[in-house]
C-alpha cells in the first residue's frame, strides 16, 4: 500500500461504535493510557496495533489473537493483531491492516479505519506503537495464519468486557497495578492489550462499576506479549531485506 487509507467519518459507523470513535477522536496525549506515560523518543521504533471493532453472533466484539502454546517464552498470551512497521509501509494504518492480514487472514478492504491514538512508548522494546481503531463492516472468517505464532483467534464480545464479574487489578511485587479481564477459554486478558482496552471503555462511557479491590498476581511471563511480537517482526524484516 503505497498511500495511508482516509478515516471514515463517525456517521459511516454503527450508532452503537460513535462513543468509542468519539472518545478515540479526542485523545491527544499518550498519557489516556497512563498519566506518567511519557512521549516517545525520535528513535523509538514504529509499530501499530488493530483495534478491529465488529459485530458478531454475541453482539459487539473487538479481535484479539492467542499466542502459540508452543513458543518458549510468553506462550499463551492474548494481544490485538500488529506488530513492526516495514520500511514499505506508509504509516500506521497500513502497518496495523498488513499485520492483521499476515496473522489472521484479514481482509482490509472490509475494514473502515475510523480513528488513531496517540503512539504509546514501550520503554522495555523502544517501539512506539499506534493504535488503530477500525470497524469491521464486512467481515470474513480468520484464523491463525503462521500457527508457529499464534494458536488461535476470537471475537470478544464487548459486553463480555464490560461485565463487572470479569475485571479485576493485575498486581506485581514491584508495586506495578493494572487493569486485567477473563476471556474465553479461561485466558487472562492482561498487560498493553488490557490497558488500552479499559481506558477506551472508560472514555466511551461503557465501563461499568466493577471490584477494584479485586486483585490477581501479574500473570507469568513477565513481558508483554505486544513486544514480543514487534521484536519478532523486526526479525523478520531484517531477513527479507538480506535476501
Amino acid at each position: 500500500m503505497t498511500h495511508e487509507p482516509e478515516l471514515v467519518g463517525h456517521q459511516a459507523l454503527p450508532s452503537w461504535l460513535r462513543p468509542v470513535a468519539e472518545a478515540g477522536s479526542a485523545i491527544d496525549s499518550p498519557r489516556f493510557l497512563s498519566p506518567s506515560m511519557p512521549e516517545a523518543p525520535t528513535d523509538a521504533r514504529p509499530a501499530a496495533v488493530l483495534l478491529l471493532f465488529g459485530e458478531g453472533e454475541a453482539g459487539p466484539d473487538v479481535l484479539l489473537t492467542e499466542r502459540a502454546h508452543t513458543l518458549r517464552s510468553h506462550a499463551g498470551q492474548i494481544a490485538f493483531p500488529g506488530g513492526a512497521t516495514d520500511p514499505t509501509d506508509a504509516g500506521p494504518i497500513t502497518t496495523a491492516l498488513r499485520e492483521a492480514e499476515e496473522e489472521v487472514g484479514l481482509d482490509a478492504d472490509g475494514v473502515d479505519v475510523f480513528a488513531t491514538l496517540p503512539r504509546l512508548w514501550l520503554p522495555p522494546s523502544n517501539f512506539a506503537v499506534t493504535p488503530v481503531l477500525g470497524w469491521w463492516r464486512d467481515p470474513v472468517p480468520v484464523g491463525p495464519v503462521d500457527t508457529v505464532e499464534v494458536a488461535s483467534v476470537f471475537r470478544t464480545p464487548l459486553d463480555h468486557l464490560m461485565d463487572p464479574r470479569n475485571r479485576f487489578t493485575v498486581t506485581h511485587p514491584s508495586g506495578f497495578r493494572g487493569p486485567g479481564f477473563d476471556v474465553a477459554h479461561g485466558l487472562t486478558l492482561w498487560g498493553f492489550t488490557a490497558g488500552v482496552i479499559a481506558r477506551l471503555l472508560a472514555r466511551a462511557g461503557w465501563e461499568r462499576p466493577w471490584d477494584t479491590e479485586r486483585l490477581r498476581p501479574y500473570p507469568q511471563p513477565r513481558t508483554d506479549p505486544v513486544i514480543e511480537e514487534m521484536e519478532a517482526d523486526v526479525a523478520r524484516s531484517q531477513r527479507r531485506g538480506d535476501r
